[in-house]
């Protein structure tokens, strides 16, 4: 065997900034995630000879990757919250029995008749195609803003059958060693069945001791982490133990036990397990597609992509459709669900490993599986990455097809700011505590929620996945604070506004920036804008054009504040205090005009220059013609 190119240390470092440095180029780009990672690997792996897992790590990356899985698999049952499931619980059901056992039946089918397989190896690996992969499905539903009912049928369907599936693999395994002669039926069933029994009793057990002693404070803030990623380690490795693959059923139920206690520090672990998960999912595919042998790809045939289509085409539709046939889930809903399938993590750490056992058992083509396996993850990974978005939009189950502004804290200024991003084409909702102070926004036109932002039910009514920009401006600077730490991880601090507290140039008064969002409307307070508002002030839109730039638009309005600007794509960017914008012909601004500068609309005359007209009231304003410069 060749040298290794790189010491132990150079390789982990090149895992790492490899994995998280595709993320973050998806990101940037728009791209899915996930294909990036599989090309980077396969890239630094059989391509370029740097990193080769047998080489340079030996052994020790399938227990890395066996690990990582679990972690992944724990992360996932701390989303499976009961009360997210709502009106999706008769379609999760439905996905785990009967659209499991289908698409396992369909899936060894097709390996058989298409594929060419034998039939052992059929068995086995078609077990394993009933997961659908967590690790695939998170990244692309928060780039797809799917509608909180499909969404919420996939995620859960990914978490709960990926264990699923490795049972599947190992019923299918436990019977091919019985045809084997190598145990009797009896003894094989008896050991799976105490097994999985063993695994769903540690994994309910401990994760009731955990939330007992987190609520009896038992275990200190700092260690509540540490604690609970030790016991996912030691249940996955006692439960594995005992079945193979158990452990990943175990850490599921312990994730699933813990994110249903109401546990005051959920989300704190939670967070801490999603950054987790995200550097795990990063090794993991970099390790996994660099450990491919491209004499191994080679086998692949016509046959092999050919069982792709069927599997993307006929049996995981099949399957899913017959699933939720009699349910009240719209038809376009099924059919999202339904060509929604990609694979993932499990699906390759688990279906090497039983290639692996199938070939001690005397299999002889027990050695496909593994680049079938590679070729179904890639194929699906890639197919739905870049068709999940248009698919949604096309049925029409988008949040929105623009990512949306949610504001909190209804008002006079609120109202007028939501009106103008409703005119700039950017979808808004606005929510308050107190239905009085939502008079405003309502009479606007406005979509607005009465209740806490950060209730539990506030995630599932208002949807946020489909918004973009929170601007925090209630007339409560506590409760602005917090909605703004709150929320920040969620739509990322930079994309997180607050209006400026009282007395917030105090020092005594002063809080850290963690403690609050970035600042909105110029440092102006909730009294200050209010007050501006009762004198008269006007929030304004201007389109520009080019002959209508914006160097006249700033001479004839010297004391706006300029509050954000949109692109003609619907991509927000709020100003900072003293920020001049760049804007291009299309580009709209929205601004606070003071009331010693009433707002004024600017229309083209004969010559071209811009003819000076009051703003007239809503209710008689004129319609607008497109494309006008015209700040309404």
């Amino acid at each position: 065997m060749e040298g290794s190119l790189l010491n132990a240390v150079q390789v982990l470092a090149l895992i790492g900034v490899t994995g998280v440095g595709a993320q973050w180029l998806a990101w940037r780009f728009n791209m899915p995630g996930i294909v990036l990672m599989l090309v980077t690997g396969v890239v630094i792996g059989p391509v370029l000879g740097l990193f080769r897992p047998d080489r340079d790590i030996g052994q020790l990356h399938e227990s890395m990757v066996s690990l990582a899985v679990a972690i992944i698999m724990f992360e996932g049952g701390l989303s499976l919250r009961l009360k997210a499931l709502a009106d999706a619980a008769i379609g999760v059901r439905r996905l785990i029995f009967p659209a499991a056992p289908l698409a396992w039946l369909f899936s060894t089918l097709a390996l058989h008749y298409v594929a060419g397989l034998s039939w052992p190896s059929s068995c086995v690996f078609g077990g394993i195609m009933i997961v659908t992969g967590p690790t695939v499905i998170a990244p692309l539903l928060r780039q797809a803003r799917l509608a909180r009912r499909p969404a919420a049928m996939l995620q859960w369907e990914a978490i709960v059958n990926d264990p699923l599936g490795a049972m599947a693999a190992v019923l299918a395994f436990a019977t091919v060693v019985v045809l084997q002669s190598r145990s009797t039926a009896l003894e094989s069933f008896i050991e799976i069945v105490a097994g999985i029994a063993f695994a769903l009793l540690l994994g309910f057990l401990l994760g009731q001791g955990i939330v007992r002693a987190f609520k009896r404070g038992m275990v200190p803030e700092y260690m509540k982490v540490p604690v609970m990623f030790v016991s996912v380690l030691g249940v996955y490795a006692l439960a594995d133990s005992v079945l193979h693959e158990g452990g990943l059923l175990a850490v599921t139920v312990l994730g699933v036990v813990i994110a249903n206690a109401d546990l005051p520090s959920y989300q704190e672990i939670r967070r801490f397990k999603e950054q987790a998960t995200i550097l795990l999912v990063s090794g993991v595919f970099i390790i996994l597609a660099a450990d491919m042998n491209l004499a191994e790809l080679q086998l692949l045939d016509a046959r092999s992509f050919a069982f792709v289509a069927v599997l993307v085409l006929v049996a995981r539709p099949a399957a899913v459709l017959l699933s939720l046939l009699g349910t009240p889930i719209p038809m376009r809903e099924r059919l999202l669900v339904a060509f929604t399938g990609p694979r993932g993590v499990v699906l390759m750490a688990v279906a090497g490993l039983f290639a692996g056992w199938l070939a001690e058992l005397g299999v002889e083509d027990a050695y496909r599986i593994a680049p079938l396996a590679f070729l179904v993850v890639s194929a699906t990974v890639v197919l739905h990455g870049f068709t999940l978005s248009p698919m949604a939009r096309l049925l029409g189950l988008r949040v929105a097809n623009t990512p949306g502004v949610l504001i909190v804290g209804g008002s006079p200024f609120t109202a007028a700011l939501g009106d103008a991003f409703v005119r700039a084409n950017v979808p808004v909702l606005v929510t308050d505590l107190n239905m009085r102070n939502l008079l405003h926004p309502r009479l606007a036109g406005l979509k607005v929620y009465c209740g806490h932002a950060l209730a539990e039910q506030a995630d599932h009514s208002m949807e946020i996945m489909g918004f973009g920009t929170l601007i925090v401006a209630s007339d409560n600077d506590a409760y602005n604070t917090l909605v703004a730490s709150d929320l920040a991880p969620e739509f990322g601090r930079n994309n997180v506004f607050q209006v400026a507290p009282d007395r917030a140039d105090s020092h005594r008064y002063a809080l850290p920036n963690s403690l609050s969002g970035r600042s909105f409307a110029g440092r102006l307070t909730f009294d200050t804008l209010a007050e501006m508002m009762d004198k008269g002030a006007r929030v304004t839109v201007t389109h520009f054009k080019p002959e209508y730039p914006f160097a006249r638009w700033r001479e004839m309005h010297p004391d706006a504040v300029m509050l954000a600007t949109c692109a003609p794509n619907g991509r927000i960017s709020i100003l900072r205090e003293g920020q001049e914008p760049h804007l291009h012909p299309g580009h709209a601004l929205i601004a606070l005009l003071p009331a010693r500068q009433p707002a004024m609309a600017h229309v083209p005359n004969d010559e071209g220059a811009p003819a000076i007209l009051p703003v007239l009231p809503p209710a008689i304003r004129e319609s607008e013609g497109e494309g006008e410069p015209v700040p309404t």
